[in-house]
């Protein structure tokens, strides 16, 4: 026993010496800001949901393409869709810098003859009437994903947590510029973010309750979106001018 104590204590040092030094997790704050490139950007689908009264219920399915540019998102191009309703056709929304062009949808008809665009400024960057409601955390934002990984908690995948409308308008400049309805400051936004191998969003969940809907009726809105594609080359452009009116559809 006594000459095989020192090979067994020997032994399991060499083991160990030997092992794989974990990796450190990647960071996604300092990955996603490697991809925010002009001519770049990244590709998304989501889903909207609808939850209250017993009942879940898609809402909006929304997918398009986010260009960065100097560090940041600066252009998009979304189509959404009505699950259901006289809105149910596709509707399709141009957004350049805080000008936007909507086609489709509601816009089918109304605008001038000839004009298939609505043009308007300061408009909501997420999309026309689809968009209302919509992914109210936006990842492509460094200061956004900070706070989520700040405030969350870390997981095999990612982070989870909770932050108010308050609390993230402070570090989101796309949140300050397009806030759902029925957002109230003090609201919990709870966040489920999954990063891929490179440490870049891949999917995230979001859930927050509205109020003052019709009827007086709470809802909880939850929203799933799916990232692919980072630092693929985009280029977002206008509508062309003859097609676009700056009346709004009747």
């Amino acid at each position: 026993m006594r000459l095989l104590l020192p090979i067994m204590v020997a032994g399991a040092a060499v083991l160990i010496a030997s092992a794989p030094a974990q990796a450190a997790p990647k960071d996604p704050v300092k990955a996603v800001k490697a991809h925010l490139v002009a001519g770049h950007g990244v590709r998304f689908s989501e889903t909207v949901k609808q939850v209250g009264d017993g009942t879940s219920s898609v809402v909006v399915r929304r997918s398009g393409t986010l260009q960065f540019g100097k560090g940041k998102v600066v252009a998009s191009d979304v189509t959404g869709t009505f699950a259901s309703g006289k809105g149910n056709k596709p509707e399709r929304t141009i957004t350049i810098g805080r000008t936007s062009w909507t086609s489709g949808g509601l816009y089918r008809s109304g605008l001038p003859k000839g004009k298939t665009w609505y043009k308007r400024s300061g408009a909501l960057a997420s999309g026309g009437i689809t968009g209302l409601v919509t992914q109210v955390v936006n990842p492509a934002e460094p200061s956004t994903l900070a706070a989520l990984v700040k405030n969350g908690k870390r997981g095999t995948s990612g982070y989870s947590g909770t932050l108010t409308f308050k609390e993230l308008s402070k570090v989101s400049r796309s949140l300050r510029a397009d806030k759902p309805i029925f957002a109230a400051p003090d609201t919990d936004i709870t966040y489920d973010l999954t990063l891929d191998g490179k440490g870049l969003p891949s999917r995230l969940s979001t859930a927050w309750e509205a109020t003052g809907l019709l009827g007086g009726a709470d809802r909880t809105y939850k929203v799933e979106t799916r990232y692919r594609g980072w630092g693929a080359k985009v280029t977002v452009k206008p509508p062309p001018a003859a097609k676009t009116s700056s009346k709004p559809a009747r």
